[in-house]
């Protein structure tokens, strides 16, 4: 949906021309190589991950038209020797008869802390890598390292404020369509991570999947 709404940002499509946008679901272009999104043969991986494409995925997801054209698509990329999907509606929609089903959550406001997190540090990469490329040009070392504190200082708390708002705005939107709403599917096991490292998380889901196969 967020590359369906990347393409149909590129295209300056209107959200009310709904043959279009179906028509446009129909034809995207998109391939993964490794964890790149490619969309329309460039890398989007970043764009895709934008909160203002996030907020028009949420929109065209509400659209039937929208999400019938799409619905195959998800479902050829379960092929051997397996898959592992996250999406709002992969549990209730999508993957039905899935063997495993982790609904993962937690709040508004630590969500947006750490996509907040996740912009400071990768402007801080970037800055790192500028550096680095400017020694190197020199013929100086590049081993350039940051700091935790650092990164805390390049938090906006104004920014923190906003995101946490359309992150809100998306789940309000997302649970009250009336197509696929957002909620865990009868037999999904709710995970609230908010106190959780992201390892932790996926200890404890490899954990279930273990469980799981002993059954």
């Amino acid at each position: 949906y967020r590359a369906h709404a990347l393409a149909c940002l590129d295209r300056n499509i209107e959200f009310n021309e709904i043959n279009v946008l179906e028509e446009q679901a129909r034809a995207l272009s998109l391939k993964f190589v490794g964890s790149q999104v490619w969309v329309d043969g460039r890398d989007a991986t970043a764009l895709v991950r934008s909160e203002a494409v996030g907020m028009a995925a949420s929109t065209l997801s509400a659209i039937p038209e929208v999400r019938a054209a799409l619905l195959q698509r998800q479902r050829d990329f379960a092929q051997a020797p397996g898959l592992v999907a996250d999406g709002r509606d992969m549990g209730t929609v999508v993957f039905t008869d899935a063997a495993l089903k982790i609904y993962l959550t937690t709040t508004a406001e630590v969500r947006a802390a750490r996509r907040v997190g996740q912009v400071a540090a990768q402007r801080q990469r970037d800055a790192a890598d500028s550096q680095a490329k400017q020694l190197i040009a020199k013929g100086n070392s590049a081993n350039i390292t940051s700091s935790p504190e650092s990164l805390e200082q390049d938090v906006d708390p104004e920014l923190a404020r906003s995101v946490e708002a359309q992150i809100r705005q998306r789940d309000a939107q997302d649970k009250s369509r009336a197509v696929a709403p957002l909620r865990p599917a009868p037999d999904a096991i709710v995970i609230d991570n908010a106190a959780h490292r992201p390892e932790q998380t996926v200890d404890a889901v490899l954990a279930l999947w273990a469980l799981r196969q002993l059954r």
